[in-house]
């Protein structure tokens, strides 16, 4: 996989994006691996990974979803987890509530 990437890429087109994941895919490399060999945040690669096997799921349906269908897919998806991080943030602060922020234990 790193023959077919240049070590110090400037453009990330699809060509390269999709020869660094399938290179993912295939086994030979990881996320963490491939992401620190090209100055890569691992959240770029696991997206672009995620995005790449949305894709070839979607290509191998017998009736594809339109581009459209894709994107109203996604934010449906997005918000629901926006949701979820908003449930996850109002527990804790009733979970914090009554707790000062400095609170040291004492050994005493």
């Amino acid at each position: 996989m790193q023959e077919q990437i240049p070590e110090n890429v400037q453009r990330w087109t699809a060509k390269r994006r999709a020869a660094l994941v399938l290179g993912i895919v295939k086994g030979e490399t990881s996320v963490q691996e491939a992401a620190r060999a090209h100055g890569l945040t691992v959240a770029e690669v696991e997206d672009w990974k995620e995005r790449y096997l949305a894709a070839a799921e979607n290509a191998l349906r017998s009736r594809p979803k339109d581009e459209e269908a894709l994107k109203d897919e996604e934010i449906k998806k997005l918000r629901q987890k926006v949701g979820e991080l908003v449930l996850d943030i109002d527990i804790l602060k009733e979970a914090q509530k009554g707790r000062p922020f400095g609170r040291e234990t004492s050994l005493e």
